[in-house]
């Protein structure tokens, strides 16, 4: 895959949507997101709140955050979900 964009270009927009569209469509269902790290042009994300856990977590992450992300910046992004306590270990979720 090959970004036309930096992983600073992709930082603002990112956080963007995910603030203004990601995030209050899983506070709805007591669920949180927050923007770990954008690498190489991958998102690296955490669910948190009620998405630990929940069965419905990776439906959330593929027809949510990644849909609305791949259809506001780009078709190609890779969304990761990184698990509580690997924030410091991304080069181990690839």
């Amino acid at each position: 895959m090959s970004m036309p964009f930096t992983d600073e270009d992709l930082q603002q927009p990112v956080e963007n949507i995910i603030k203004t569209k990601v995030a209050p469509m899983m506070a709805k269902d007591g669920g949180a997101i927050s923007l770990i790290q954008i690498k190489n042009g991958k998102v690296y994300v955490q669910l948190k709140g009620a998405c630990i856990g929940c069965a419905a977590s990776s439906s959330t992450l593929k027809f949510i955050v990644e849909k609305e992300i791949r259809a506001a910046i780009h078709p190609e992004i890779i969304i990761v979900n990184v698990p509580q306590g690997m924030e410091n270990k991304l080069e181990e979720l690839n």
